[in-house]
């Protein structure tokens, strides 16, 4: 095989054209084959095969620095520059990353799990390689999905006034391109690289300009007249005046055209767009047919095109989606907006049923966020269904539009906690800290997907401000969900277990964690009461108030960061109230990134487990506590 001697992008320039297109057909069937077993993005790779090998036949990473813009799109790349042998290990614990990882290879120069980025990265890139006086070249890869996020926006304004010469690769792949329209394009294109025709067209500029009386006149119509005939011919017009050269739409399938292309626009001096059209899916028929579905999924059999479905109970995400149907039935309020996650966010059958009452405005968050503050204000009840990792780009805007108007926004926080293979850019272990000191918001998170149901029926009829419900990427616990809808008592928990040695304050999955634990105690003569912590913001002070009276060994566990998440709450509040005597662990995801793999094996890296709470417990009891009674966890803080 030719994908066996590809060791460093270097390799791939000695191969000829037909070597080259051979390798695409090699690694799109090593593709294929690798994540039937592992999962993994497949459809967004096998479209930007030929333009990943492009790009590494053509430029000299890393020297030149290619940036992918979300780096799930980037296991070609991966592939070109000697991780083939690793592939098996995709996504898995110690693995290879699925996305870009700096620490993997001195290829990977940029590390992106959210969109956008791409841009501003190839800027700063450009300006530092400027003022050290080098002269690589920058290239960003960015998907017209990406290019509807503003911080994309905010670049492309940026580098065309700044005339920085870097190169945008715009990977489309949702326009196809008619024949003839592609033909006039890519003869546009050479034209306007070409230099002698660069100067030309100068020289006669400033040769009409020179014409008595009516010179400046010339010119100006002649200005018109070449923009007129640019905007009939050009679809990269809005590039152009935005200060790029444009180049396309090139077939992004099409590795003579591609390399032609890209030869073109290294000619152009400034900042240069090259528009490439490709097939999200290209080469394996399920994928081309569902790109939806095969963006990113688990294994599947590559002969049938069959998803292997795990058994069991239903993901929380499809309960919040029949939920959220269920509610809307009986209340038109009810509008479901999402930053360009239907299917991720379980809304498909919610748009399918009320496509009026269903937004998806792109990859576009802080918009989302103000948006349905507006909307809310106007008397209606959006629901913001939107990944926790996604919800910290509208931080400003979940304060100051949201919160700080008091506005009846529903926030459906969907990845809260850890979310396995995706690693350390999609988690949702922040957004307790970095929402519960926001003054008006209520937070919730349910121990189980019945209590999901009750607490999005919670928050649709309540009226009082934002409301959060934060839920996360697992399956539910298998409990009966049929039973009526009803409120959940506002700011209040529950005691699961009881028990007079010490209390659990669990928060979410955690509380089946704590049940675990207080089972092993219990076979010890340790008995370990459980509290499903529901609400994180208002706490249950009447709760708090009793434990603090009482006086026993606490122990909350949250999968959250520990630094300001629940359990800093509960300790700020014993701390206000007095009850300094009150012996306390946090348990929570300690100051570090936690990288990808099972949420298990997540868990048990952060000490997030049974044993570890049960170890806990066993440290906080009467005659077991000070330094020299047990090894400090990682996982949390002493009081």
């Amino acid at each position: 095989m030719l994908l066996d001697r590809i060791h460093q992008p270097s390799d791939l320039k000695s191969l000829d054209l037909a070597e080259l297109e051979r390798l695409a057909g090699e690694i799109r069937e090593f593709l294929i084959t690798t994540l039937s077993a592992t999962g993994g993005h497949l459809a967004p790779n096998l479209g930007v095969v030929e333009l990943t090998i492009a790009l590494h036949y053509l430029f000299d990473s890393p020297n030149d620095k290619l940036i992918f813009d979300v780096g799930h799109q980037a296991y070609v790349h991966k592939l070109l520059t000697g991780r083939k042998a690793r592939f098996p290990t995709l996504r898995k614990y110690k693995g290879l990353c699925g996305f870009v990882k700096r620490s993997e290879s001195e290829h990977d120069v940029w590390e992106a799990g959210h969109s956008s980025t791409s841009l501003s990265a190839a800027m700063g890139m450009a300006v530092a390689r400027d003022l050290q006086g080098k002269r690589h070249k920058v290239v960003a890869i960015i998907g017209d999905g990406a290019l509807t996020g503003g911080m994309a926006f905010e670049a492309l304004n940026h580098i065309g006034h700044e005339k920085k010469n870097l190169t945008v690769v715009l990977n489309d792949n949702e326009m196809s391109i008619a024949p003839n329209v592609g033909a006039l394009h890519n003869y546009l294109t050479k034209v306007r690289s070409d230099k002698t025709y660069i100067k030309a067209k100068e020289e006669v500029e400033t040769l009409l300009k020179k014409v008595p009386a009516i010179g400046g006149t010339l010119a100006a119509w002649a200005e018109k007249l070449k923009d007129s005939l640019k905007y009939l011919v050009m679809s990269g017009m809005l590039f152009e005046e935005l200060g790029y050269t444009y180049f396309g739409p090139v077939d992004g399938h099409n590795l003579p055209l591609l390399l032609e292309t890209f030869r073109q626009a290294e000619k152009v001096e400034g900042p240069v767009l090259v528009h490439v059209v490709t097939t999200k899916g290209k080469g394996y028929a399920p994928a081309e047919a569902d790109s939806h579905t095969w963006h990113g999924l688990g294994a599947y059999k590559i002969e049938s095109g069959q998803v292997v479905k795990s058994s069991g109970p239903p993901m929380y995400t499809e309960v919040f989606g029949k939920t959220l149907i269920e509610l809307a039935e009986k209340d038109d309020r009810i509008v479901a907006v999402t930053p360009a996650m239907p299917g991720g966010s379980g809304l498909l059958k919610f748009a399918d049923r009320f496509p009026n009452r269903m937004l998806d405005v792109g990859i576009a968050e802080q918009h989302a966020a103000t948006l349905c503050g507006a909307v809310a204000m106007e008397g209606m009840k959006p629901v913001f269904a939107v990944y926790s990792t996604f919800l910290q780009r509208a931080y400003d805007q979940v304060v100051h539009d949201i919160c700080r108007q008091n506005l009846n926004v529903v926030f459906a926080i969907d990845r809260a906690g850890f979310v396995g293979p995706d690693g350390e850019t999609h988690h949702g272990v922040y957004d307790i800290a970095y929402l519960r000191h926001v003054p008006n918001i209520a937070v919730m998170m349910p121990k189980d997907e019945n209590e999901l149901r009750h607490m999005l029926y919670t928050a649709i009829r309540y009226d009082d401000g934002p409301i959060a419900v934060r839920y996360p990427r697992i399956q539910g616990e298998g409990v009966d969900w049929s039973d009526e809808l009803r409120l959940v008592p506002f700011g209040t928990w529950e005691t699961v277990r009881e028990g007079d040695d010490a209390v659990a304050l669990a928060v979410g999955p955690m509380v089946r964690v704590a049940l675990e634990a207080a089972e092993a105690l219990a076979a010890e003569g340790v008995s370990l009461r459980v509290v499903n912590a529901r609400f994180l913001k208002p706490l249950d002070d009447t709760m708090l108030s009793f434990l603090a009276k009482e006086g026993l060994p606490i122990v909350t566990i949250e999968e959250g960061a520990a630094a300001g998440g629940f359990g800093s709450a509960v300790l700020e509040w014993l701390a206000a109230n007095g009850a300094y005597g009150v012996p306390v662990r946090v348990m929570g995801v300690p100051d570090v990134f936690v990288e990808h793999g099972s949420i298990h094996e997540q868990r048990v890296e952060v000490g997030l487990t049974a044993e570890r709470l049960a170890a806990s417990v066993r440290a906080l009891r009467p005659g077991k506590r000070g330094a020299s009674a047990v090894k400090p966890l990682m996982t949390g803080t002493n009081t």
